[in-house]
């Protein structure tokens, strides 16, 4: 004889369903987590994928400002009972002490993304590009953080803040062609012109970086992610057990990453690099373990 789930339970199962599909490198970290805390970050994640995925999807600019004006308003009135995602995140919020209004932010970084595809904005400096990372992946640090609790600390929020940007940076890194392709650059503008760094596409797709100043600028960019990756994981000793396994995997994936195309810059001119499975798996393990990322690309117990 079964049971019904409960509506909240039903609820959560829907959002660790969502992040078992979609977040195909945090999920890795995520079920490092004790079961309340899993359930918890992954309704998180499934709210953070909704608005990104308005940001990224086919509807014209003014439908997607609608959509994120409409989904910051649902944040501040109590959840629609028929809305999984909500239900489970509003929960979660009176069990964890979860920064609600990081979201905000991270719709702020969304409405950035819409106003780049309408009206063809770039970030000029590297700190126009570090504001846009804080709000679209620093935020989601931030509600993680809430989630994993820590130990008093007055910089843990800025070390959540800071890891979080650091993937972004990865992200920026791994992803030109494609975003370039939709019609979005992310690299500061000041630095491409620096390096002599153009970004083309020819007629196949590939970037072309005749004078090699793409590449230049891709080991310039990681190495100075790694400083923010550094900064980032001074928040691992702050952390419980099991929240500094997951913490340590999600960071570890991305800065393995990292190191990846910082090695071979041209091999994101063709695709979209990632790790395999058993890479993500093996970077868990040792996660769990208590292995951590260092910086300079080394190991420790």
């Amino acid at each position: 004889m079964t049971t019904a789930q409960s509506p909240l339970a039903h609820a959560y199962a829907a959002c660790e369903a969502i992040t078992k599909l979609e977040a195909r490198n945090f999920y890795y970290g995520i079920r490092l987590l004790p079961p309340a805390k899993r359930s918890a970050l992954c309704a998180v994640y499934a709210l953070a994928r909704r608005i990104d995925d308005i940001g990224d999807g086919d509807l014209p600019a003014e439908q997607k400002t609608r959509a994120l004006a409409e989904l910051r308003a649902s944040l501040t009135r109590p959840p629609d009972p028929a809305d999984p995602v909500l239900t489970a995140v509003t929960d979660a919020a009176r069990r964890y002490p979860i920064p609600m209004d990081a979201f905000d932010e991270l719709v702020d970084g969304v409405e950035a993304d819409v106003r780049m595809d309408t009206a063809g904005l770039t970030h000029q400096t590297f700190d126009d590009m570090v504001g846009y990372c804080r709000c679209v992946a620093g935020s989601v640090g931030r509600l993680c953080l809430g989630i994993f609790g820590s130990r008093p600390h007055p910089e843990a929020a800025r070390y959540a803040d800071a890891l979080g940007i650091a993937l972004q940076q990865t992200n920026i890194l791994r992803d030109i062609r494609e975003d370039l392709q939709n019609g979005r650059v992310y690299l500061p503008q000041e630095e491409l012109a620096r390096f002599g760094a153009e970004l083309v596409l020819d007629e196949h797709g590939v970037l072309v970086d005749k004078a090699g100043g793409l590449a230049e600028l891709i080991r310039f960019s990681a190495a100075r992610a790694r400083a923010w990756y550094a900064d980032g994981l001074r928040l691992v000793p702050l952390l419980d057990r099991r929240s500094a396994a997951c913490a340590t995997a999600m960071s570890g994936i991305y800065r393995r990453l990292l190191d990846d195309i910082a090695a071979d810059p041209p091999s994101v001119y063709h695709q979209r690099r990632s790790l395999s499975g058993w890479q993500k798996a093996g970077v868990a393990a040792r996660a769990l373990a208590g292995v951590a990322p260092v910086p300079g690309g080394g190991r420790t117990s």
